[in-house]
């Protein structure tokens, strides 16, 4: 269901501008993303040069640390690869949802602030509980799912939900 579009001196705006600030935050959220993952890698390349001359040095404490800095830099590196991936799995998802119009429509209540009301959320996330029960191989499903949790506020189970339903997209 749409929301009606309001007028502007009640702080609230409609379907419309609400979409358009949705992508204007996608494309905000990619730049940051890209911007920390090239931090997170020119950091690695100065933390990997500086491992590597440790590792050269004659003691044995400084070529442990060069060790040890190569492979905290690995599993960062590696930790990074894998959210980075997750997220556009994710997209992926939305993507095919979005173009088979099954994505839900974003129609809760908002604060002015941009704040989804909890209640809200709340009540609408029993709907998407009550049909990922129904269809428990079903990733549109659990995505949606994932929605709903992510609307009510808890982030842990919807990055669950999210990857359960990239492993059943997969599987199926």
């Amino acid at each position: 269901m749409a929301e009606p579009s309001r007028t502007p001196d009640d702080g609230a705006v409609g379907p419309t501008e609400h979409a358009a600030r949705a992508r204007r935050s996608t494309v905000m959220s990619k730049v940051w993303v890209g911007f920390v993952c090239l931090l997170v890698l020119l950091f690695a390349g100065f933390a990997l040069n500086a491992s590597v001359a440790l590792v050269r040095a004659p003691q044995p404490l400084a070529k442990a640390i060069g060790v040890g800095v190569i492979l905290v830099v690995l599993v960062t590196v590696a930790v990074l690869a894998r959210e980075v991936w997750f997220g556009r799995q994710t997209e992926r998802l939305a993507d095919q949802l979005e173009a088979e119009g099954g994505l839900p429509e974003d129609d809760l209540p908002r604060s002015p602030g941009g704040r989804i009301d909890r209640e809200a959320a709340d009540a609408q996330f029993e709907l998407y509980r009550v049909e990922a029960e129904a269809a428990p191989r079903d990733w549109r499903a659990r995505y949606r799912l994932a929605l709903a949790y992510d609307a009510s506020g808890d982030r842990r189970r919807a990055r669950e939900a999210a990857r359960e339903a990239v492993r059943l997209h997969r599987a199926g």
